[in-house]
């Protein structure tokens, strides 16, 4: 059953019921890359890899989480959303057996490319039906209130990832992602469709791949996508950096580490609830750009820091904290403005976008990994300058309206 176009009607309780869906199936990301990281030097024991293969193992899962979303992009904007996103979560959850399975770094390698290309499905379909129902300011004040409602992911999946491997070993992580996904295949299942048939895009899929073009004609849109994704770039960066800082550098047992990664989460929380209230009072332009300086503060600070060793774990921490904070108000509103200027593409607007920061992610967690030498620095670095690099995109490339 199609959903008609009704951006401004939609009955409260119908949004509370799509926010908490919205919010479970967004979970997929964070809760996939977030439960194994205390489990990464465990992983890097079994099979006696060093630090820049094991990390490749996250490297993998963040390219084929953002190569697979230019294709699912385009599909869903001629097929719907519901039906891709269906077969995404069965590709999921075959991958993650394939995960627990492995009996080789190259195998759990291969099968979190496949995993990450069917879970690239939630965030597109996501991020698509939020802009099938809503106008752009409310829309980012639906993807911030989804935002808090799945940022309990982040927070949760390392605390239980250490808890896992406390009694078992790390192939127990990846059994728990399985049941997440036959889980998340039953919530899309009760899900309605939004676009209906009236308004598909009927050209030849490759055609519509190729409409990626238009898209990235436009100066606000790169400079929304570009931007968000080198922020992304310090997020990865901390996400492939911290369980090597923490735990080997600073000595953290590995069950407390998802503490101090949970702190952040809480940080990103109260930034999308604050960005929920004020959005559609003060724009979603003007709080993007608030939040990049006040990232901008946490990075130079991170920087001085990280890369002189001062402050020990606080001194990682705390600008990692303001840095991490901001992501989410970043994000609704990057996305949001992102994908209003392509209304008739917003799977392709989505997808790209998504690509973008998973790509440009999956980079910045290799660079930490290939300039490891056992401190903080590499990752302080990183973050740092891809703070920096977003906030000068977006002051040279978006215009105030």
């Amino acid at each position: 059953m199609a959903v008609e176009h009704n951006r401004q009607e939609a009955a409260p309780a119908a949004d509370l019921w799509l926010i908490l869906s919205f919010g479970f199936l967004s979970a997929m990301a964070p809760l996939s890359v977030d439960i194994y990281l205390p489990a990464l030097p465990m992983l890097q024991r079994s099979f006696a890899a060093d630090e820049a293969r094991t990390l490749f193992t996250l490297s993998a899962f963040l390219i084929g989480f953002g190569a697979g979303q230019l294709f699912l992009g385009p599909l869903s904007d001629r097929f719907g959303r519901k039906r891709p996103l269906i077969g995404g979560l069965v590709l999921y959850l075959v991958a993650s057996v394939g995960c627990a399975s492995a009996d080789s770094i190259g195998a759990v390698t291969l099968w979190r490319f496949l995993q990450a290309v069917g879970g690239c499905a939630v965030p597109v379909m996501v991020q698509a039906m939020v802009r099938d129902l809503f106008d752009r300011d409310q829309g980012a004040r639906i993807l911030s209130l989804n935002m808090l409602v799945m940022g309990m992911a982040p927070i949760a999946a390392p605390l239980i990832g250490g808890q896992v491997i406390a009694w078992f070993d790390w192939r127990a992580i990846f059994w728990v992602l399985a049941v997440f996904g036959a889980l998340a295949l039953i919530c899309s299942a009760m899900l309605p469709e939004t676009l209906s048939p009236a308004r598909r895009i009927e050209a030849h899929p490759m055609a519509m791949i190729l409409g990626y073009f238009e898209l990235v004609r436009s100066r606000r849109y790169v400079g929304y996508v570009f931007g968000l994704g080198f922020y992304y770039c310090a997020l990865f960066g901390f996400i492939a950096g911290s369980p090597f800082v923490y735990i080997v550098h600073f000595g953290v047992p590995p069950q407390y580490y998802g503490f101090l990664f949970g702190v952040n989460i809480v940080g990103m929380m109260t930034g999308s609830f604050i960005n929920a209230r004020i959005v559609v009072r003060r724009g979603s332009d003007t709080l993007l750009r608030i939040g990049l300086f006040i990232g901008l503060a946490g990075a130079v600070l991170l920087a001085v820091t990280g890369s002189q060793g001062l402050g020990g774990i606080a001194g990682i921490a705390v600008p990692s904290f303001v840095i991490l904070s901001t992501l989410s108000m970043i994000s609704a509103n990057a996305v949001s403005g992102a994908m209003t200027l392509f209304p008739h593409r917003a799977g392709a607007a989505s997808a790209l976008s998504g690509a973008l920061q998973f790509g440009m992610g999956a980079l910045s967690g290799g660079v930490v990994g290939w300039l490891a030498d056992g401190t903080p620095g590499p990752m302080s670095i990183v973050m740092a300058v891809s703070v920096a690099l977003a906030l000068v995109i977006n002051l040279a490339l978006v215009r105030r309206r």
